[in-house]
């Protein structure tokens, strides 16, 4: 996928002990859709399941980490808590992430087995540019 042939991550959620990540299969769309993998990684649970998205799904991963940027850098911090759903939940597979201390990141296999994960990641300062650099090289490949 990469000038490598390395898979590309979308999404890496790691605190150097659990992680989640949204890694992409394929560059070519099919019906409108990118296929993309979510990969658990824990001492509890390690697993992958099947996801899709679209180029509108990567506007909103754009727009969810714009929004905890702007939140983290808010020195009237609120105590409330965020959470939002990538991608938008009921076509397939998707995340629920949600910002409390530490970050937890659900993981839904919602229209297949209907099973949920639920992996607090307490993610390091940096964490944000690196997603962001993520984004940009995935919308790169993609050309979207």
């Amino acid at each position: 996928m990469t000038g490598s042939g390395e898979p590309l991550d979308l999404m890496v959620l790691d605190d150097g002990v659990q992680s989640v990540a949204v890694r992409l299969r394929s560059p070519t769309p099919r019906y409108g859709y990118y296929d993309a993998e979510i990969v658990i990684r824990s001492d509890f649970v390690n697993a992958i399941v099947r996801t899709g998205f679209d180029v509108g799904d990567l506007d909103d991963w754009a727009a969810l980490l714009e929004t905890v940027g702007e939140r983290a850098a808010d020195t009237d911090e609120t105590d409330d808590v965020l959470a939002a759903n990538w991608p938008a939940e009921g076509r397939t597979a998707y995340l629920t992430f949600i910002t409390e201390d530490p970050y937890v990141v659900e993981v839904h296999d919602a229209p297949s087995t209907q099973i949920s994960v639920r992996v607090p990641v307490d993610l390091r300062t940096g964490w944000l540019d690196a997603a962001r650099e993520r984004l940009a090289a995935v919308r790169r490949v993609l050309d979207a």
